[in-house]
């Protein structure tokens, strides 16, 4: 299955359209109802989030009939259905908001991702910024840019490689196990700075532009991270688990590091004891 330029580009068509209709006119608007906790109180849904799902779902849907569609709020009232990765065919990985606390409380920081996936795969990657309107897209194998409204592209690409007292990185421990978190955390300072959007969309869009060096997850649900560990990788970082091995939608633990090289990855794994 390939996407054609016009596929593409529709596709970012439809998350631009539902941001301006869906999300939009809710940010720093939401009432006090239209905002819930799901499994813990940093884990929120708002009525955007559930109202953007639905739209793209049903156009997607109608585009591409013979296609599962995983949504992190379906995900999140039924969990069987992540089982919908595990099957042969083309599935759609839609996180309809992310970064929903930053939505919540105002932060304009938030985005829309959405990752094609072929047996497995990542093949296809769009991560929407419904405040630039514009969406950074990567197809496996061709590269990977930034396209504007007018359908202006500017081509993405990871920052040189430098000595880990230079990387900027953007460290998410929050989800690490007490142990993991005791080695981690007195080490962060060997880096040159760290950042935290509390929004995996723009942090993988800072890494993919030249912006920062280094991102380390520890959870990896796939809406979170199948588009962009392909938008990284196209842009020309390598990424990997924290035990060396390949990245999978599939799989939803065992962390992640991405880097400019695989010797800047072997370098900040050592120096952050993620080993």
């Amino acid at each position: 299955m390939k996407f054609t330029a016009k596929g593409v580009s529709e596709v970012a068509a439809l998350l631009a359209s539902v941001a301006r209709s869906e999300i939009m006119p809710r940010f720093r608007r939401l009432a006090a109802g239209q905002v819930r906790t799901k499994a813990s109180a940093f884990d929120l849904v708002t009525e955007a989030d559930e109202a953007a799902e639905r739209r793209i779902e049903a156009e997607l849907s109608a585009r591409w009939p013979e296609a599962a569609i995983l949504g992190e709020e379906a995900a999140a009232a039924d969990p069987a259905v992540l089982h919908l990765l595990e099957r042969e065919g083309l599935c759609f990985v839609l996180d309809p908001v992310d970064g929903t606390a930053n939505f919540a409380a105002g932060v304009p920081l938030f985005g829309v991702m959405l990752a094609a996936v072929l047996n497995g795969e990542t093949v296809g990657a769009w991560i929407h910024d419904p405040l630039g309107q514009d969406t950074a897209i990567a197809l496996r194998g061709e590269g990977a840019w930034v396209e504007d409204p007018s359908g202006h592209r500017t081509d993405c690409r990871v920052a040189p490689a430098v000595p880990v007292p230079l990387m900027i990185g953007a460290v998410s421990w929050g989800f690490m196990d007490p142990a993991r978190k005791d080695r981690v955390l007195p080490r962060l300072s060997v880096l040159g700075g760290t950042v935290n959007y509390r929004c995996a969309a723009h942090e993988y869009r800072l890494a993919a532009t030249g912006g920062a060096h280094l991102l380390v997850y520890n959870r990896l649900m796939p809406w979170d991270h199948a588009p962009g560990v392909l938008l990284h990788a196209e842009a020309g970082g390598f990424a990997a688990q924290f035990d060396g091995t390949p990245y999978t939608p599939r799989r939803h633990s065992g962390g992640l590091i991405c880097a400019p090289d695989h010797a800047s990855w072997e370098a900040a794994r050592e120096a952050l004891a993620l080993a």
